[in-house]
């Protein structure tokens, strides 16, 4: 059986087709990039319609080379957070809020949740402008026309394909509205966004599975009974992928941002675990949960260097990196996209310090590439609190498999515990693959979990 796996990501949209191993096939990639519009007060949005204008385009592309042949099951791995107003007509009534917009706040009337701890615990979330509490009625205030319907961005895209398209349990976590232990909406939560239950996406049942409308299935014939899989939060994905599915491993995954996470099985309507006040916890399906924290700087962070310091290109520029000493390192603040909940510093609070007539573009470089390294220590130690022990952590994403040097840099910082590095490179879309087929157990294997690079460090190589 092949798995077609799509990643639904905030800066692009990507097919590819997995064997029954949950190896890509190779040369069965289709890629589009998503524009992304940012600003300096803070707006991180992009276009729904263009969106799935690029999905479908994977979508022909893959089919039209005879890639979907054979495909049985579809796995989604998606973005968290994102959210759509529809008008009546079902239809955008404006862009799609991303993670990375940190425009939303409380009305000034507004109040929190009475028990803030208690709505922590329960929804695994905070009253912050990343949630849909406080994200409705900033945008509800702001549409030119009433909103019928909030929906998250990849609800919006099934909604066209398939002929049913409710939000998984995973989807739904992130939005911050669900209670994770009864897996509905937890009713302040919807006060405080000022919602009833019409106004949400319906909820997934446990082992839903949808199907393509008929015209779609005319279009990909191959695709016309494949299953359709719940969407899968794509930090959720990616520790699934990187084959951290206990309590003895931790994941940290680099790509456009960064993430802390630690997977556990804690099942729906069961007692759930302490949860400590830094940190977010969403659900994988109705068996798991994710815990941990994400910031919005990550291998955006190295893009933007590598876009505006003239950097040498390559392996020239890991050649330069080795070649620093611990002395020309820079303090920093790597909150250029501001924070990622529970934080509140708005987009635009990055800084480098410690500059001279002598600092080269490599040294702010390096300073920047720690301090994606430095923010994690601290969430990872509340993490091995709720297990009594300190967590084997292990690397993932793309900005970590492109650079040997950033990879001993978190050896350096997350020092005595041992750090390796998941090798496989598509963490996103094996672990929706991994869920969808329930085979989370499975997952170490397509790991490929190595050492990283003999744990070697920045200052002493």
């Amino acid at each position: 059986m092949n798995i077609l796996a799509l990643d639904l990501g905030t800066s692009s949209v990507r097919g590819l087709v997995l064997g029954d191993d949950i190896q890509p096939v190779p040369g069965a990639l289709a890629r589009r990039r998503i524009d992304l519009t940012v600003d300096d007060e803070g707006t991180g949005t992009l276009d729904a319609r263009g969106y799935l204008t690029c999905l479908l385009d994977c979508l022909d592309e893959l089919n039209e080379q005879g890639w979907l042949r054979e495909v049985e099951m579809v796995a989604i791995s998606a973005q968290w957070h994102s959210v759509l107003p529809l008008g009546v007509d079902g239809q955008p009534l404006g862009p799609v809020l991303t993670w990375l917009d940190t425009r939303p706040e409380p009305a000034p009337t507004q109040t929190g949740p009475a028990d803030p701890d208690a709505y922590h615990q329960r929804t695994g979330t905070w009253w912050h402008r990343c949630y849909w509490s406080v994200r409705l009625p900033w945008l509800r205030a702001r549409c030119g026309s009433p909103v019928a319907r909030f929906v998250g961005l990849v609800e919006y895209a099934l909604s066209q394909l398939l002929d049913d398209a409710p939000m998984s349990m995973s989807q739904a976590s992130g939005t911050g509205l669900l209670d994770i232990s009864t897996l509905d909406w937890d009713p302040e939560a919807c006060a405080l966004a000022g919602v009833g239950g019409d106004e949400l996406p319906q909820l997934a049942p446990s082992h839903w599975r949808g199907r393509l409308r008929p015209a779609y299935a005319r279009r990909w014939p191959a695709l016309a009974r494949a299953s359709w899989s719940p969407p899968i939060g794509d930090g959720a994905a990616s520790n699934v992928g990187s084959g951290c599915i206990d309590h003895t491993r931790a994941a940290v995954t680099v790509g456009t941002s960064s993430a802390v996470r630690l997977l556990q099985r804690m099942p729906a309507h069961a007692p759930l675990a302490p949860l400590p006040p830094r940190l977010w916890r969403y659900r994988v399906d109705h068996e798991h949960v994710v815990t941990g924290a994400a910031y919005s700087s990550g291998g955006n962070v190295f893009a933007w260097a590598d876009r505006e310091l003239r950097l040498p290109e390559g392996p020239a520029l890991e050649a330069a990196l080795w070649g620093l000493s611990p002395g020309d390192r820079r303090p920093v603040n790597v909150a250029l996209g501001g924070d990622r909940p529970p934080g509140s510093r708005r987009a635009g609070s990055g800084e480098l310090g410690g500059l001279s007539f002598s600092t080269t573009a490599v040294q702010m470089l390096a300073g920047l590439m720690y301090g994606v390294c430095e923010q994690v220590v601290d969430d990872l130690e509340a993490l091995e609190s709720t297990v009594g022990a300190p967590v084997e952590v292990v690397l993932g994403g793309g900005a970590m498999a492109a650079s040997p040097w950033w990879r001993a840099a978190f050896v350096e910082v997350l020092a005595p515990r041992q750090v390796r590095f998941g090798r496989h490179p598509e963490i996103g879309a094996t672990g929706a693959a991994l869920v969808a087929c329930d085979r989370i157990a499975d997952a170490v294997e397509p790991a490929d979990i190595g050492q990283t690079d003999d744990q070697s460090s920045p200052g002493t190589a």
